[in-house]
């Protein structure tokens, strides 16, 4: 059992029942999976296209563990030079062991990595309780060597939580440790 994971079953899920006064533990809002995906845009030449895919599927499996899935266009788009199976992106969804690992990553060593950093948004939530966060740049994982990328780029990660409302996502994710940016005060 991962250490955060452990946090959660014996901390967390409690402390979550109480404040959300939930009559069962079943109920308590939990984290299902971590999706994960990167984009691909240059360059026009399939081949080429390919061979990048190579390299950003390498760095997925570093950062993650699993090997990604890889998005193909479904249409052509001539003003993108884009044919119908070209690659586009790669996309892994994070489960069980693998998923709390990550998130323990995320919030232990890459986030406190990143240039300038204030919290992640406290905004990104989609209404249903999961949440989404962007990171642009790669290399702010610790285990992805820079003489071995050939493209710094940006990826997305989606938080998907069994909690059914806003607020109670922010306090799961709150509790586990994600570091969300300070409230701005109102001067007006």
């Amino acid at each position: 059992m991962n250490r955060l994971q452990e946090k959660y079953s014996k901390k967390i899920a409690s402390q979550l029942q109480k404040e959300l006064k939930l009559s069962s533990p079943m109920a308590v809002p939990k984290v299902n999976k971590i999706v994960i995906n990167m984009g691909v845009t240059q360059p026009t030449e399939p081949r080429a296209r390919w061979k990048i895919m190579d390299n950003i599927i390498d760095q997925f499996k570093i950062i993650t563990g699993q090997k990604p899935n890889v998005t193909l266009a479904r249409q052509s788009i001539a003003g993108f030079t884009l044919r119908e199976g070209d690659p586009v992106g790669a996309m892994v969804t994070l489960r069980g062991l693998y998923m709390w690992e990550f998130l323990d990553k995320l919030i232990s060593i890459t986030l406190p990595r990143v240039k300038d950093f204030q919290g992640v948004s406290r905004e990104a939530f989609d209404g249903q309780g999961n949440y989404s966060l962007g990171l642009e740049e790669q290399i702010v994982f610790p285990e992805i060597d820079y003489d071995l990328i050939n493209q710094i780029r940006g990826l997305q990660i989606t938080i998907v939580t069994s909690a059914k409302n806003n607020q109670d996502s922010f306090r799961l994710l709150e509790l586990l440790g994600i570091p969300f940016a300070k409230e701005k005060e109102n001067h007006g």
